[in-house]
């Protein structure tokens, strides 16, 4: 992606490399917007091969001494990171919206949500306590340690341009790898400050470095050897491709990719709450979260009926402007090409036969006629043979689709490509313990729309949302991030050969 010549007074964003702040030298560029305004903020270098392969370097040569690092000390950078994070809350939340377009609060809901990963990864030299058996056989024991991959990367989206990448790299430099992260260039301003406040806090340099890039960067960290394990959020054909890619050169990869994450109301469902519930679901952050709701699955025409009448005003009502001014309901889309896009399937849910009720396409902020805002958007009527009900939108657009009963939302879900959240609202506890257990998808809200696990536990999808076997954070982020190793030991008087299976009784 090359940008267009430089506007004045447009800064140059550096990359983050052995503690360094280092200027691109590839000559490629890409533009970074304000998606409130339409305006180029910065321009953001694309790495090349050879500065990807230097940043590679710097990690591997900081590895060791990392490494030897005991996990106290470890833990305690994290914790002077955790308060940096506090302390600067509002400047990062503001760099958030500046580039992404979210509304301030939800911000610094992301920093939030980020930090708790921060907070679990204090816990470090709890959680990398190995397991030891004692007599394993006569004057033998056995135990298990954790030790660190090495060199390990984190390629990251632009939806949460904070709190994705601390999904991946506190708990990887907490368990004693060293990190390279590949941010989004579409807003890569907050992770430069996250590697800038992690140097402030005592890691050392090399530890943690930052490369901008585009698709050159993430196959020289998919293709270099001295690269361990990759990390990776995005749509499912970039997963699937970084996966196969990874796994080919030998890496540990844990990709999670798309979703069409769906709502089942019930009949004895509350429809005011399951209206509330979509709409901060569905068109918080304009739709733009993994974990958003695009679907409801409504039981029976008659709840069909009044879910409709009862959101349909509420979507009209929805406050939409310049994310750090007014505290809107809802921001911008993140560029102008990805608005198109999103009305692009706004046409076409026209064309399939689905029934437009609420028309986002025409919302225009009058104080920014050039930014990329588009309304919020609802489809009832909607079939699972449309592309809108299939396909990933990823904007705020939300589409009714009406199902006779339970089992048949129920099959709906389990028929989709993507497996990553779902949720049921119902006050029927029978039917809500039958559909999360049935039900074939890797996170799951009763009465809670987006079921996102806190911290200490794991997120991650089932089917074409994930690549690989682990889940992201929580116990599943310290097993990817770490080797396990097992030493038997014992300390005889003397050795004789033994030429069967050993045995220890």
């Amino acid at each position: 992606m090359n940008a267009q010549p430089k506007p004045q007074n447009v800064p140059d964003l550096p990359h983050l490399i052995a503690g360094k702040e280092v200027s691109g030298t590839s000559g490629r560029w890409s533009d970074v917007y304000n998606p409130a305004t339409g305006a180029v903020s910065a321009r953001v270098p694309l790495a090349s091969k050879a500065e990807v392969e230097s940043a590679i370097a710097a990690a591997e040569a900081a590895f060791p001494a990392w490494a030897a690092t005991t996990p106290l000390n470890r833990a305690r950078v994290m914790f002077r990171f955790k308060a940096l994070l506090e302390a600067n809350a509002d400047l990062i939340a503001r760099t958030i919206s500046a580039e992404h377009g979210k509304v301030l609060s939800d911000a610094r809901g992301e920093l939030t949500r980020g930090l708790e990963v921060v907070e679990f990864a204090c816990g470090i030299p709890h959680l990398l306590k190995g397991e030891k058996s004692i007599n394993v056989g006569r004057d033998v024991d056995s135990w298990s340690e954790k030790a660190p991959l090495g060199v390990v990367a984190g390629i990251t989206p632009f939806n949460f341009p904070a709190m994705v990448p601390m999904w991946m790299f506190p708990i990887a430099i907490a368990c004693g790898n060293t990190f390279i992260l590949k941010p989004s260039e579409r807003d890569p301003s907050a992770p430069n400050l996250l590697a800038s406040l992690l140097k402030e806090a005592g890691l050392p340099d090399g530890v943690f470095n930052v490369v901008h890039g585009d698709k050159e960067a993430v196959d020289t960290l998919l293709d270099d050897p001295r690269v361990q394990a990759v990390s990776f959020v995005g749509s499912t054909p970039i997963a699937e491709y970084l996966y196969e890619r990874g796994a080919r050169s030998g890496k540990r990869v844990q990709a999670l990719g798309g979703a069409k994450n769906h709502l089942v109301a019930l009949p004895d469902a509350d429809v005011d709450q399951v209206a509330e519930a979509l709409l901060g679901a569905a068109y918080g952050s304009a739709g733009e979260r993994c974990m958003a709701i695009s679907v409801a699955a409504c039981v029976g025409d008659e709840l069909a009926d009044r879910l409709v009448a009862t959101l349909a005003p509420k979507v009209r009502a929805l406050r939409i402007g310049h994310g750090a001014e007014n505290n809107p309901d809802m921001g911008p889309l993140v560029t102008r090409a990805h608005l198109d896009r999103v009305r692009g399937y706004v046409d076409l849910g026209i064309e399939e036969g689905a029934e437009l009720v609420v028309d986002g396409r025409g919302h225009r902020v009058e104080a920014h006629p050039e930014g990329f805002y588009l309304g919020g958007c609802l489809f009832d009527r909607v079939t699972p043979d449309m592309r809108i009900y299939r396909e990933e939108i990823f904007g705020p657009v939300l589409c009714i689709v009406r199902v006779p009963d339970l089992a048949a939302a129920t099959a709906l879900i389990d028929a989709h490509e993507y497996g990553n959240g779902c949720a049921l609202f119902t006050r029927d506890g029978g039917a809500a313990r039958e559909f999360a257990h049935r039900v074939q998808c890797g996170m799951v809200g009763i009465n809670v729309p987006i079921p996102v696990p806190m911290a200490f536990h794991s997120f991650g999808g089932w089917k074409r949302s994930l690549f690989g076997p682990l889940h992201m954070h929580g116990p599943d982020g310290v097993r990817f991030y770490t080797r396990m190793k097992t030493i038997t030991a014992r300390w005889p008087e003397e050795v004789r050969a033994e030429f069967v299976m050993p045995t220890m009784g």
